[in-house]
């Protein structure tokens, strides 16, 4: 008896081990996405490609056969919801799809809730990677590493103003939202524009008419795949695809052009200019044998579609949990069920909810999935920490010439470059703006230059320019007799530099002053700073107080602060040549000459021939060789060495009397005479005498801030009559000792003036400049 329950116990044991370890004969999974859709016409066909060649191949599953069951979300949340439910019921261990993140978020609740995972190939919303959808993966690029490319585009071009027109969903909030906090990292700003799930072409007309008032012409349009290219089309009739507009696209418009026929190419005529991102599906020889098959399959009439990357992940997608689920059942032998008892207790009789089972192990197949590591038909399938697929990059394409042309390609490791990224890529590094390089780009209306990509938007309010109506040196700018037309060089200057910008800038000068006075010019720029004027345009000089609150153009005019005082203007005469020396002077000088003459004759008389004669004779020699030693052309030679000793000491007198003479002579020919002791802006401080400026200048808070003279000593002056009237009154009767002032105005003052001139040289150094407080990014009126 003991016998027989033994054995019957090893037999029953036997029994059990045979079952458990006995590998299932077909595994369940599930597919629920769009069929009649750009991406839905290739993934369909493409997925049941995998399972046929999954089931083909001895080398995967062991005998385990594949079950696909699909559903048609029919792009409707609820639709593709009711159809992962169906699904579902059928115990799949995971899910393929959606291809709307919309979808997927509510399928994501689901699988989460039941434990199976999600593999989407299409779906890029940058949530669905959240720690809140923990059994969700994705076989494509995530949005956000894609408006990492559109950003990079956007800088390697230089611009900083961008308009962005989406679809308002899911997948197009959070894709723009993306980008934007991309845009945000190189300063660049973004105008959101979007567009009904279901739009129609007024709805894009009235669109885009609403982005003409906004100043950017750089549009990046993030929509979904959309065969009739309607965007596009609305656009070329508002005449929008010429050569003031920029179009960037998301990969949804590579995604729709490889979908075409070649008899739909016309329809990129609609896309001249355009450069979009597709993502960078390597060459390789399984690619290239799928796409064979594909041809086949399309003749025979069982693909509608061309294939797309999209397609291609697809067929990877499946390959994948094919993978994953051959080495879950070499490490669990079976695949279990369990009933939910949130469910059971539900009264669900009508609804049937308890057929839904939690896949027991659903967790271990996640994990299989994610630790994938193979080369598939649209590159290297491997996941990163987010659960998203390692990428290979984008690549830039141009459509142009009815043609589509790839110009470079983006990869987070080394941005844009002319080779293809490597398949494997790590980490994001900061790679160099000056390695980056892509091909000439055809923009739209056949240029090769980069377009500016922005205008003056059609509704922006005319500048306020605000302008010094000065009562007192009106040439370089003031209102002329109230007319409200503004003159003068600085209003030249500022017409001139307007012709270089090449669209219209509409302004209107606001004058600053009552015309009486000339205004104080630190109130004018405080003006701009609180927005009362949008900017200023006169003789502004650029100064440090100012450039603390105020922006300043390149300096038109150099300028700085000189002193002007009465000088004396020595007029030439005949008898010029006299006034280097005093009479005093020439006589010691005629002297000199007749005592040396006198005492070389002394000296040489005796022992020098050259010296004797009849007396007449040796007093013209002696004369004849005093003179003559000046212009050194003295015929006779001196013998004795007390004569060369007194010649050398007379040589040597002479040198200092020539060059005295000479100094003296230049300076009275060429150099006004001052009539005060002023020689500088350091004998000007010592002295205790007033000082006079210009009022409403910075010449005021410079004397008494920079050179902490007393403001008792400084005498405000408004026009050259009043400059005039006090240097000729002096400092002694009620006047001044001299004027401080910038140099343009001191040009201007002396040209009918020759009783005063400038001393030394200017003391600081500045110029004029344009302000504003968005001058270089609004007007660019560099001069």
């Amino acid at each position: 008896m003991a016998k027989a329950l033994f054995l019957f116990i090893f037999i029953w044991v036997l029994l059990i081990a045979f079952v458990c370890c006995q590998r299932p004969k077909f595994v369940n999974i599930g597919a629920v996405f769009t069929y009649d859709s750009v991406i839905g016409r290739a993934a369909k066909p493409a997925i049941e490609a995998a399972v046929y060649d999954i089931n083909r191949d001895t080398r995967i599953l062991n005998g385990t056969e594949v079950r696909l069951f699909m559903k048609d979300a029919q792009c409707n949340v609820f639709v593709g919801s009711v159809g992962a439910f169906q699904v579902l019921e059928e115990q799949v261990v995971a899910i393929i799809g959606p291809q709307s993140s919309g979808i997927a978020h509510m399928i994501a609740e689901i699988a989460n809730g039941l434990q199976v995972p999600q593999v989407s190939y299409a779906a890029t919303d940058p949530t669905l990677s959240a720690l809140q959808f923990p059994f969700f993966v994705r076989t494509t690029q995530s949005d956000s590493y894609q408006m990492t490319a559109m950003a990079d585009l956007i800088g390697f071009y230089g611009w900083k103003e961008i308009i962005a027109i989406y679809v308002d969903d899911d997948s197009g909030r959070n894709g723009v939202a993306a980008l934007d906090d991309q845009l945000e990292k190189q300063m660049a700003k973004i105008y959101k524009l979007r567009l009904s799930i279901n739009f129609d072409d007024t709805e894009i007309m009235d669109l885009l008419k609403q982005s003409k008032l906004l100043g950017p012409r750089v549009y990046v349009v993030h929509l979904n795949p959309d065969p009739r290219l309607r965007f596009f089309s609305v656009a070329q009739k508002l005449q929008m695809m010429n050569d003031n507009y920029v179009w960037l696209a998301t990969d949804w418009l590579s995604t729709t052009i490889d979908s075409f026929s070649q008899i739909n190419q016309t329809s990129l005529s609609a896309l001249q200019g355009v450069v979009g991102l597709r993502q960078h599906i390597p060459e390789s020889s399984k690619k290239k044998a799928f796409l064979s098959r594909w041809r086949v399959t399309q003749e025979k009439g069982s693909a509608s579609s061309e294939m797309n990357s999209y397609g291609l992940q697809a067929y990877d997608t499946v390959w994948t949990v094919a993978y994953a689920i051959d080495r879950f059942i070499d490490e669990f032998k079976n695949i279990t069920f369990s009933s939910n008892d949130k469910l059971n207790d539900m009264k669900t009789s009508d609804l049937q909810l308890g057929k839904l089972k939690i896949f027991s192990n659903g967790s271990s197949l996640l994990n299989k999935i994610l630790q994938m590591n193979f080369t598939g038909l649209s590159g290297h399938i491997q996941f990163n920490e987010d659960r998203n697929i390692e990428s290979g990059g984008y690549d830039v394409i141009n459509i142009a010439h009815m043609s589509i042309n790839i110009v470079g390609y983006w990869s987070n490791i080394s941005g844009f470059s002319i080779l293809p990224p490597d398949t494997r890529q790590g980490k994001q590094t900061n790679y160099s703006r000056v390695d980056q390089k892509l091909q000439k780009i055809t923009w739209p209306g056949g240029k090769t230059e980069r377009p500016r990509g922005w205008v003056i938007a059609d509704n922006e309010r005319p500048l306020v320019i605000g302008v010094p109506y000065r009562a007192s040196f009106v040439d370089f700018v003031t209102e002329v007799n109230k007319s409200h037309k503004i003159e003068g060089y600085c209003i030249d200057v500022f017409l001139e530099a307007r012709k270089l910008v090449p669209y219209d800038v509409p302004y209107r000068f606001e004058p600053f002053g009552d015309g009486r006075f000339n205004p104080n010019y630190n109130e004018l720029t405080q003006m701009v700073a609180e927005d009362v004027f949008d900017a200023a345009v006169g003789d502004i000089a650029i100064v440090t107080n100012r450039t603390k609150i105020v922006d300043f153009s390149q300096p038109y005019a150099a300028t700085g602060l000189v002193i002007v005082a009465p000088v004396r203007n020595s007029k030439s005469s005949a008898w010029v040549f006299l006034k280097p020396f005093t009479v005093e002077m020439w006589c010691v000088t005629a002297a000199s000459f007749v005592m040396i003459a006198v005492v070389i004759w002394i000296l040489e008389h005796r022992v020098n021939d050259e010296f004797r004669g009849p007396p007449r004779r040796q007093i013209v020699t002696m004369f004849m060789f005093s003179f003559s030693t000046l212009f050194k052309t003295n015929q006779e030679t001196t013998v004795s060495p007390l004569g060369r000793m007194v010649m050398v000491v007379w040589l040597f007198i002479l040198m200092v009397i020539s060059a005295s003479y000479t100094a003296s002579l230049t300076s009275i020919l060429t150099v006004q005479q001052l009539s005060s002791p002023i020689t500088g802006i350091d004998s000007l401080i010592a002295s205790n005498w007033p000082i006079g400026y210009q009022s409403g200048t910075f010449s005021y808070d410079y004397l008494t801030e920079s050179l902490y003279i007393p403001p008792s000593r400084l005498v405000p002056l408004r026009t050259p009559e009043e400059y005039e009237k006090a240097l000729r009154l002096g400092p002694n009767n009620g006047g001044v000792a001299a004027i401080v002032d910038e140099l343009p105005y001191v040009e201007v003052f002396l040209t009918n003036q020759s009783d005063f001139g400038i001393i030394g040289q200017p003391f600081t150094k500045a110029g004029w400049g344009f302000v504003s407080t968005f001058l270089y990014k609004q007007l660019n009126l560099l001069t």
